[in-house]
């Protein structure tokens, strides 16, 4: 089975040994990305949505990179630190997403890198 790394300068680079993206049989399997300006590589500044905006843009962006969309996610994990941003998390998560609602799960989880508040990973169909 063929597999293909994944890299764009319009998402945060990884910030440890893995890759943005792998398309490998016939899917893109994005690591998570958190609320990390692609710029600067520094947290954003700003509340829950800002940081959900973020790390929907910076998810957009690996998969722009391989060729897909967000139309195209099948699949998506959000960890939170607190699982009281659960409400604002998915308003934004809706806008990004539309009518196309792929399948996902929501864990809480006691710490994410660089201290941010959120982490989404996808996985989509290649084309």
């Amino acid at each position: 089975m063929q597999r293909a790394e994944i890299l764009t300068e319009d998402a945060p680079a990884p910030i440890g040994p893995y890759s943005q993206a792998v398309r490998s049989g016939g899917f893109v399997f994005c690591s998570g990305q958190i609320p990390l300006d692609p710029a600067t590589g520094q947290p954003v500044s700003g509340d829950i949505t800002a940081q959900a905006e973020r790390s929907l843009e910076n998810l957009a962006a690996v998969l722009r990179a391989a060729g897909c969309e967000l139309r195209d996610v099948v699949k998506t994990t959000i960890f939170l630190a607190d699982m009281a941003d659960f409400p604002a998390v998915n308003a934004v998560y809706e806008r990004y997403f539309g009518t196309t609602k792929p399948a996902r799960s929501t864990v809480a989880v006691s710490g994410l890198p660089r201290g941010v508040r959120l982490e989404i990973e996808a996985i989509a169909v290649a084309h």
